[in-house]
């Protein structure tokens, strides 16, 4: 062991390159080195032997110190060697931006929030009795053709054609006895045909508020809060009739055209009012579906097109320019707006 001792240090005195002490641990740490053909035969040795012969092993142990005096030697030389310009200007690193779609869904998001919404999620794969029947589209009602979607297995799991079946998960929750107050902004899947203004996956960020005595002047305040958010103070807001089978009455979302001033223009299609999302108060069969009394509590729901508002709010007109890999569709909307 003192032979080997001393052959190890004569050759790492030798040592200038890494490279060399490579060598070397092979020489006395490899499969048949010196060192390891030694620590082979410590199991052979008597049991009071072994405590001795270890520790003169350990004497051994040289090659980490040689490495480590190698390595500080290399770094000391590039230290001395090379020197860094402080004054030199800084390689500019392009700053990337939010999608637009997600930036209109965290605006809208805040602006809920703020009025006492919580934000909900659920799944995109959907059962068809949250995704329809429980909101009162049985199956073969007609206006399940306005959201025919793919389905998975059969007719009972499909990729979610709205996100109000958030709505009816949220509510068997509730176990008819907690008021609501949520939002719930996700993808959505239908088989449209993809054009300048439709997409078989899209954007919907619906709301939902079950309390006692609520009625449509509470959702026209909403509405109105929202819209002069998103489109400016001077907005003017309406309710025109229409038709949802989970809500009863029903009304469309009109907001006053932002373009012409109400004059008549091709993006409000001359009538001077541009139409922005549906809503309703929940109906009756609905809330029973669900668990809730609607002899007791009421509430409404209101839904909105992400990319729809999201076109509206910056003159886009191309749903499709929203989903391209381009960044110059996103950085152009990267400042505040003012």
């Amino acid at each position: 062991m003192e032979n080997i001792l001393e052959e190890l240090k004569n050759d790492l005195n030798q040592i200038k390159k890494e490279h060399d002490l490579n060598e070397i641990k092979t020489k006395y740490l490899g499969k048949k080195g010196k060192i390891t053909e030694l620590s082979s035969k410590i199991k052979d040795l008597p049991v009071e032997e072994k405590k001795n012969f270890g520790a003169n092993l350990n004497k051994l142990s040289l090659l980490d110190t040689k490495r480590e005096e190698i390595e500080t030697d290399i770094l000391n030389k590039k230290l001395e060697e090379e020197s860094i310009d402080i004054s030199l200007p800084s390689t500019k690193i392009p700053m990337g931006a939010p999608n637009i779609v997600e930036k209109i869904v965290e605006e809208v998001e805040e602006l809920l929030m703020s009025m006492g919404y919580d934000v909900v999620d659920g799944p995109e794969i959907e059962k068809d009795e949250y995704n329809f029947e429980m909101l009162n589209l049985p199956k073969g009602h007609p206006a399940r053709d306005a959201q025919d979607t793919f389905y998975i297995e059969g007719e009972e799991l499909l990729l979610r054609s709205q996100t109000s079946p958030v709505q009816i998960r949220t509510m068997l929750e509730g176990k008819g006895e907690t008021p609501i107050r949520m939002i719930w902004p996700g993808k959505t899947y239908r088989r449209d045909d993809d054009d300048a203004t439709h997409s078989h996956q899209f954007m919907q960020i619906e709301g939902l508020l079950i309390d006692k005595n609520v009625s449509l002047s509470d959702l026209k305040g909403t509405f109105d809060v929202v819209a002069k958010h998103l489109f400016g103070s001077d907005r003017l807001t309406r309710f025109r009739p229409s038709f949802y089978p989970f809500t009863e009455p029903s009304v469309e979302l009109d907001i006053s055209c932002f373009n012409c001033g109400m004059k008549g223009c091709p993006i409000c299609k001359g009538t001077g009012w541009i139409t922005v999302g549906g809503a309703g108060i929940v109906h009756p069969n609905v809330l029973k579906s669900s668990g809730y009394d609607p002899d007791k509590v009421s509430g409404f729901a209101f839904g909105f097109g992400i990319e729809r508002l999201t076109m509206l709010k910056y003159g886009i007109t191309d749903i499709r320019v929203l989903y391209t890999n381009d960044l110059r569709s996103n950085t152009q909307f990267s400042r505040r707006d003012v």
